[in-house]
C-alpha cells in the first residue's frame, strides 16, 4: 500500500463586469498562474497584479498559498476583479478568521457594474438622436 499525499484545494468563484474567475489555492510558496501563465506575464500593468495579489496580502498569506486560476470573458479590468474576488472566497474556505478583514478592505463585495444595453430608438444606451426644432 502505497501513501499519497492529500493535497487540500481551496475553491473560489468570483466575477467582476462579464469576467468569470475559478481560483484553486493550494498550499505552497506563492506563485500565481492564470491561464497557463504566471501572474506577471498575464497581467503586465502593476495595477492589475496588485488587484490581484490584495487579498492574500491583506491576510498576511501571500507566501502561503499557490493560486491555479481560470478567467474568461471581459477585459484586463474585469479579469483583474474577478479573481481578486474568487481569492478572498477562496481564501474565507481555508480559514473563516480571514472574513472580517477581506470584508473590511472591502473585497467580498461583487461589483454589479455592467455595460447597459443599447435601447432601439438611441445611439447608445441612452444617447439620443439630436433634436432639431426646424
Amino acid at each position: 500500500m502505497t501513501t499519497a499525499t492529500a493535497r487540500t484545494y481551496f475553491y473560489g468563484v468570483g466575477r467582476r463586469k462579464t469576467s468569470v474567475a475559478r481560483v484553486q489555492l493550494v498550499a505552497g510558496s506563492g506563485q500565481v498562474v492564470i491561464n497557463g501563465q504566471p501572474l506577471r506575464e498575464r497581467f503586465s500593468r502593476l495595477l492589475y497584479q496588485t488587484m490581484v495579489m490584495q487579498p492574500l496580502r491583506v491576510t498576511n498569506t501571500a507566501g502561503d498559498y499557490n493560486a491555479v486560476v481560470r478567467v474568461v470573458g471581459g477585459g484586463d479590468s474585469g479579469q483583474a476583479g474577478a479573481i481578486s474576488h474568487a481569492v478572498a472566497r477562496a481564501l474565507i474556505r481555508a480559514n473563516a478568521e480571514f472574513r472580517p478583514l477581506l470584508r473590511k478592505a472591502g473585497l467580498l463585495t461583487r461589483d454589479p457594474r455592467i455595460k447597459e444595453r443599447k435601447k432601439y430608438g438611441l445611439k447608445r444606451a441612452r444617447k439620443a438622436p439630436q433634436y432639431t426644432k426646424r
